[in-house]
């Protein structure tokens, strides 16, 4: 499947990122790749994680980090729309 990401899971993941490596640049590495793996799953097994009550909205985490990845998947296309904190409101 294609993967496409929207402006607004680039800048939440930018912002991820950039927090960690503010206090740790190796610890921001280690979740970066944790995410990438993540996200690869997606596009291999986009039906594989969790549905949201938000219509066509799906959830997976990327354990061990507690970072959550929210897509949704459109024809032959997976769409990541959201990279948040587990701590954080998912709808907000």
């Amino acid at each position: 499947m294609r993967l496409s990401y929207t402006p607004e899971a680039l800048a939440e993941l930018e912002g991820v990122l950039a927090y960690i490596a503010d206090r740790s640049p190796q610890g921001a590495q280690r979740v970066q790749q944790r995410l990438k793996t993540i996200i690869a799953f997606v596009a291999q097994h986009p039906y594989a994680a969790l549905k949201l009550g938000k219509p066509d909205v799906r959830r997976i985490a990327a354990t061990p980090y507690p970072y959550l990845v929210f897509y949704r998947v459109e024809d032959d296309e997976v769409i990541i729309v959201g990279v948040r904190h587990s701590a954080r409101d998912p709808l907000g």
